[in-house]
């Protein structure tokens, strides 16, 4: 939930109060640039228009704004976004290597760090990505599909894990420390377990078709090795202890 991001804050005033507003104005942000711009796109657009599924939606919308070379602006936008997104993602996947290695949940080597950046975690995460991208070349049809069937797929099981932590955590910090909760997400518990059903939906929809099923089946494996590594890892440190 969008209270427990500012816990860690919680012990200084002026943090305390920099995280309460990023969180509050990233909702408006994404309601504006997400939300918002594909508002203007089904405003101006037909669903059934087949240029949409051609040069896709936003081209189409700046085509019927007569903006000249609107393909190529649109392609520049693209890149942008993506490398912007890919400098997010190392970053983001490099510093979480490096926090499941302090906590003794990831190889070690992950955990050397360089004037203060986990170098080893970043060119790790560089690799693996020019080794998507190789994959993707050899195997054009399978590689890329797979891997956004269970990245998406993925990130449904994990914010059906926020909705449940967020269920159980929230009333504990109630109960116990109300001070820590900066931040209170409005209509709680009814919005969080709308929001779990609305993505059980999903799973459910999703097994009705076969990619949806290889998608499940392929989510499961992985959730479910996952889970049993977590196990071995906690029997060791229990017969270390």
């Amino acid at each position: 939930g969008l209270e427990t991001v500012t816990i860690a804050a919680a012990e200084s005033d002026q943090p305390s109060r920099n995280v309460v507003r990023a969180v509050r104005t990233a909702v408006w942000r994404i309601a504006v640039f997400y939300i918002g711009s594909m508002a203007v796109v089904v405003t101006l657009v037909p669903w059934n228009d087949p240029k949409v599924a051609t040069v896709g939606p936003y081209v189409t919308v700046l085509d019927r704004l007569g903006i000249p070379a609107a393909g190529t602006i649109m392609q520049v936008v693209v890149l942008v976004a993506l490398l912007s997104a890919m400098n997010a993602n190392i970053y983001g996947s490099s510093r979480m290597a490096y926090s499941l290695v302090t906590r003794g949940q990831g190889p070690r080597f992950l955990g050397k760090v360089t004037r203060g950046v986990p170098t080893a975690a970043v060119i790790a995460s560089c690799m693996f990505g020019f080794a998507a991208v190789i994959a993707g070349i050899v195997w054009p049809t399978t590689v890329f599909a797979w891997l956004l069937n269970i990245a998406g797929c993925s990130v449904l099981v994990v914010w059906s894990i926020v909705c449940l932590t967020q269920l159980k955590m929230r009333r504990r910090l109630e109960r116990e420390t109300p001070e820590l909760l900066l931040v209170r997400m409005w209509g709680f518990p009814y919005l969080t377990w709308l929001a779990l059903a609305a993505i059980l939906g999903v799973f459910a929809v999703m097994a009705t078709s076969s990619d949806g099923r290889q998608q499940l089946v392929g989510t499961a494996v992985v959730v479910a090795a996952l889970i049993a590594g977590d196990r071995l890892r906690q029997r060791r440190d229990r017969r270390t202890a």
